[in-house]
């Protein structure tokens, strides 16, 4: 019976060593030129090259991209950069984009590369560009980039 605790005790102990305890990462660096940054002006109709690089201390999981207007000047509080808003305003036809990736097994550095269609007959003004990435453990990281789609 004794045995059996002090091996329950050492198993504890060696999960406890193995289980992911911190957040995954979002960087700009890496070697990498990061697409978009806080501010960036993309016109209608063209191609969004997304590109950052993602690590973490154990593996990473998935990611997600969603596009949502900020017409009305709501914050993630993700970025202390103070982009130049329009006015606010009402959407019309705003662009919403949500599409999940999923990071190749055993990945501890990722760089993530996407092309990504802005429509040519939305609304311009001002848009969050959110980042979710998640690790294999289920943490999670945000990054919220304020963009600005123009004429």
């Amino acid at each position: 019976m004794m045995l059996l605790c002090a091996l329950c005790a050492c198993s504890s102990s060696d999960d406890d060593e193995q289980r992911d305890m911190t957040q995954p990462q979002i960087s700009s660096s890496g070697g990498v030129v990061p697409c978009p940054l806080d501010c960036q002006q993309f016109r209608r109709g063209s191609t969004l090259s997304f590109c950052y690089v993602f690590t973490d201390d154990t593996e990473l999981g998935s990611y997600n991209i969603e596009v949502h207007n900020n017409f009305d000047h709501h914050t993630h509080s993700t970025s202390s950069v103070e982009c130049e808003m329009d006015a606010a305003k009402k959407p019309v036809k705003p662009w919403i984009f949500n599409q999940d990736y999923t990071i190749p097994s055993g990945q501890r550095n990722y760089t993530a590369r996407i092309n990504i269609p802005i429509p040519a007959d939305i609304d311009t003004g001002d848009y969050h560009f959110m980042i979710r990435l998640t690790d294999r453990a289920g943490w999670q990281q945000l990054k919220g980039i304020a963009v600005k789609v123009v004429e």
